[in-house]
């Protein structure tokens, strides 16, 4: 008996009993279902966090306090800003910024919110990439040397806050304090550093003197983060290192003294999500396949069935001249259709599944290729790794104890 024979005598074989066919497929199918699924979810998350560190740009370097070494003080002020941003400093570093922030009570009329205040300087939003408006202007330099009382508001804030009423020019109590708002950003939705949509930011040193007095060790007055951004993604880890001699200097720190500041760079950032990412889909992958190896218990516990109720007719096919390799290879192939079949009904109930779990989840799910390779390649090892005991216990009866079996 050739292949295609085999192949058509396995699938009339299957067809003749279709209910039992189908329950032992279910486990083949909920397995390869779990793996697209799984692995296509954690593939959009790992994408779209990527994104979103990417899109702030891998040469922004963030530096902040360690408190654990700086005495509980904050310690970092403006002095350090400005020397960070000296060009004789360091050819590495192409702009600098920093913030403080915090909660505070935001009123406009009888609305009132407890949102995220943040001082800036002038260079946070470039530097963040947080450049477009939907009315209005940024905060400038003016405004940060004259502590002006403006304010620059997320989209969130701006709806939350005035409704359809158009903000610009209008003033908001922060802390009972008024400021006018002169800018609108467009929507950026959640990032590693707090949802802009939901923050409002005023000059620095208005925020220094009305709502955030922290002052160093040395009397300063602080911030609570200074970004760097290095000339070029291949120059961050020179702007990093040049951060560190700059900030030990700045702050007297002798050579066998820990840092009171803490750096991470995006680079860092992004290079410890993808470790992060990979393992995690890799258990992710390991819990679903589990469910595959279930399927596949299955598979070879009802081709063991099947040989028992098919001992008479291996019989007569071996008496008629039906050799051991043929009897073999049909069993392996109703086992290994078995599972592609499951295989090919799990990858669209996958799709299915991965699609409504992103639009619940927020997250666009990303069904590559080698997903699916692996999710049928699985299948169809495990049919054909289950499949091997059955089809040979059922080559290796013998014609005349085979044709006598009641």
């Amino acid at each position: 008996m050739n292949f295609s024979e085999s192949f058509l005598t396995a699938l009339d074989s299957l067809q003749s009993n279709k209910l039992r066919s189908a329950l032992t497929m279910l486990g083949v199918i909920i397995g390869v279902a779990a793996v697209i699924a799984l692995l296509s979810i954690g593939n959009g998350v790992t994408a779209s966090i990527t994104d979103e560190i990417e899109s702030i740009g891998t040469n922004l370097i963030t530096v902040s306090t360690d408190r654990e070494n700086s005495g509980g003080y904050n310690a970092l002020s403006l002095s350090d800003l400005e020397v960070l941003g000296d060009p004789l400093s360091s050819n590495a570093i192409e702009d600098v910024a920093a913030a403080s922030s915090g909660a505070q009570n935001v009123v406009y009329g009888s609305e009132s919110l407890n949102l995220t205040v943040s001082g800036v300087t002038e260079s946070f939003f470039p530097i963040n990439n947080m450049t477009d408006l939907l009315a209005g202007d940024l905060i400038y330099e003016p405004d940060v040397e004259t502590g002006a009382r403006v304010a620059v508001i997320g989209s969130t804030v701006a709806s939350d806050l005035f409704g359809a009423e158009f903000p610009i020019g209008e003033s908001i109590k922060v802390n009972g304090v008024s400021y006018e708002v002169v800018g609108v950003l467009t929507e950026s939705g959640q990032g590693f550093g707090g949802n802009p949509d939901e923050t409002v930011y005023i000059p620095l040193t208005t925020a220094q003197q009305r709502l955030y007095p922290d002052r160093t060790r040395s009397g300063e007055r602080a911030v609570s983060t200074i970004y760097v951004q290095a000339a070029s993604e291949d120059l961050a880890e020179q702007a990093t290192e040049d951060i560190t001699a700059i900030l030990r200097e700045q702050h007297g720190i002798t050579y066998n003294d820990e840092d009171d500041f803490t750096i991470i760079s995006q680079t860092d950032l992004l290079a410890t999500f993808d470790v992060i990412s990979t393992t995690l889909t890799l258990f992710l992958g390991a819990v679903a396949g589990i469910s595959l190896l279930v399927g596949g218990i299955g598979i070879m516990n009802i081709m063991l069935v099947s040989v028992t109720e098919r001992t008479r007719e291996i019989g007569i096919r071996k008496a008629i001249g039906a050799l051991r390799r043929d009897i073999l290879t049909q069993f392996l192939l109703e086992s290994v259709v078995l599972s592609l079949v499951g295989g090919f009904a799990g990858i669209i109930l996958g799709w299915i599944i991965s699609v409504v779990a992103g639009g619940y989840l927020d997250v666009t799910s990303i069904i590559d290729a080698s997903t699916v390779t692996l999710a049928v390649g699985f299948a169809a090892g495990v049919g054909l790794i289950f499949g091997i005991y059955p089809a040979w216990r059922a080559s290796s009866l013998r014609p005349i104890e085979a044709l006598r079996y009641e």
